[in-house]
């Protein structure tokens, strides 16, 4: 078995722990990955290993199993050959199979069949694919709440059914409790809507007074872009393929899953410009294909690109060649942004959406009016783009006010 591609420990270890973390596993998962890690490196340096491959993963595997079978080995050893074992199918595929990302919802029955109608209305609505998941869990936690308690028709439900389920959020977070108080309330008004109910039980559920805080946007200045930039190696076609996926981000202020998904059709060469319909906002927007986001596209397509038929512009570099995935993206500019030496990434963002926010703040302290930034990144409402104007420290110091001496009449009675 021969390596597809050259690739160090350290650079696909740092790449699988951002899709670890985008997939939300916990941190003691993740620890425990790093603790594999670590026991495949000192395996590698022992014996000489450069680069990761199949191979390696192989060998590294038989040193654990020895002379013995898999059944006989501790949950430490079990561990460090399926840290392995993903480590190698992440490295061929550019995902892993190991965890089901989708679970399995299997709505029966009476409430089951009006809870799948429910979702099937919320889906002709448009909402997105995230919103309708998370609807699909906190419905399936409640089928699950009335089920275990032989609920299994509408005209069975009643009051302490609801208070119950209610009642039993309080090991959730706040933010979470307050999205499951909002979905159950609409499907409940859904039921009563229908007709599926006599009663309105929608008014049981209460109020959350969760409002989530506003994070301040992640920014890099712009020498820390510039650094970000020219730590990317163009000699190879990764390389390529790289600086002009983050150019489109530091640049234009294109999301992840507009990078990922641009197609050759979005490029207009004759007119120096990109047409995209965004994932995100499904608006239209166009942008000008500066000479040198255009040159570094090129040099990619004639250089670096594998050759496929795909409509996307960015391939994943090993077979099999399909389009770049929006947490491989994240992790090329985490990667990066290490090699750059750009400190203090690990207390920001630090994926494309940091490269977004640091365009703004970079147009901010051009002082480009608010309006021509908001069209620039694509959003469907000015007010989306007011959250940068905290960011904007030198207008926010004009604001500032003279502290008065302690003498001053406005302190009465002294210390």
């Amino acid at each position: 078995m021969t390596a597809k591609k050259q690739q160090k420990l350290g650079e696909l270890t740092t790449e699988m722990e951002v899709l670890l973390n985008n997939l939300s596993y916990t941190k003691t998962r993740i620890r425990t990955y790093k603790r594999g890690w670590k026991k495949l490196n000192q395996f590698m340096l022992k014996n000489s290993f450069e680069f990761y491959n199949p191979l390696v993963g192989e060998e590294f595997i038989l040193s654990i199993l020895g002379k013995g079978t898999y059944e006989k080995l501790t949950r430490q050893e079990k561990d460090f050959i399926r840290c392995a074992n993903v480590l190698t199918e992440y490295q061929a595929t550019g995902s892993f199979k190991y965890r089901s990302i989708s679970k399995s919802y299997d709505f029966s029955g009476e409430i089951g069949s009006i809870i799948i109608d429910y979702l099937n209305f919320r889906k002709s609505q448009k909402i997105t694919t995230k919103t309708f998941d998370y609807y699909r869990l906190y419905l399936w936690r409640l089928y699950n709440h009335l089920t275990t308690r032989n609920i299994y028709s509408i005209s069975a439900l009643n009051n302490a059914h609801i208070m119950g389920f209610i009642n039993g959020l309080g090991f959730y977070s706040e933010s979470t409790i307050h999205c499951m108080l909002s979905v159950l309330r609409n499907f409940l008004r859904y039921l009563f809507d229908e007709e599926y109910t006599k009663f309105d039980y929608s008014s049981l559920v209460p109020k959350s007074s969760y409002k989530q805080e506003a994070h301040l946007p992640s920014t890099y200045t712009k020498d820390e872009i510039e650094k970000l930039i020219q730590a990317v190696d163009q000699s190879s076609p990764k390389g390529k393929r790289d600086v002009a996926m983050i150019l489109l981000a530091a640049r234009l202020g294109l999301r992840a899953s507009d990078i990922c998904g641009l197609e050759f059709d979005n490029i207009n060469w004759a007119a120096n410009s990109i047409i995209i319909v965004q994932k995100k906002t499904e608006g239209k927007i166009g942008l000008p294909l500066l000479a040198e986001v255009g040159n570094a596209i090129i040099n990619y397509l004639k250089y670096g690109r594998p050759e496929s038929d795909l409509p996307f512009v960015f391939l994943r570099i090993g077979q099999p060649y399909d389009r770049l995935k929006e947490p491989t993206l994240h992790s090329i500019v985490t990667f990066y942004l290490k090699r750059a030496g750009i400190k203090n990434i690990d207390k920001k963002k630090h994926g494309p959406h940091a490269l977004r926010h640091s365009l703004a703040g970079i147009l901010l302290d051009k002082k480009t009016p608010l309006p021509i930034i908001s069209e620039v990144l694509g959003h469907s409402s000015i007010e989306s783009t007011k959250t940068y104007l905290r960011i904007d420290m030198k207008s926010l110091q004009q604001c500032a006010l003279e502290v008065p001496a302690l003498n001053s009449p406005c302190y009465r009675g002294g210390l």
